[in-house]
């Protein structure tokens, strides 16, 4: 389960964050903005092994907040034609 931390506690104690194997929901005034999905650190993993256990915590994650990789990817498909539209000629 990742822990819910603020832009501020992230900025002052990015280190100590980066370093641990909890996934972070980093918010703003509330509001989720991101969420940062560490890969595991186990020596005994190759590289494949890694990103897959992090596609699965960022699996669960996703279930946690109650969103499917459809509306997600439907999200980012609208965000990107959105780009698109407003990128100069």
């Amino acid at each position: 389960m990742a822990v819910r931390v603020g832009i501020r506690e992230l900025r002052a104690r990015l280190a100590s964050h980066l370093e641990s194997a909890t996934p972070l929901e980093v918010t703003r005034h509330g509001r989720t903005v991101g969420l940062y999905v560490p890969l595991p650190q186990e020596s005994d993993l190759n590289e494949r092994e890694r990103l897959l256990e992090a596609g699965r915590l960022m699996q669960v994650e996703l279930q946690r907040m109650g969103l499917t990789e459809e509306e997600l990817a439907a999200d980012f498909k609208d965000w990107r034609r959105d780009q698109q539209h407003q990128a100069p000629a």
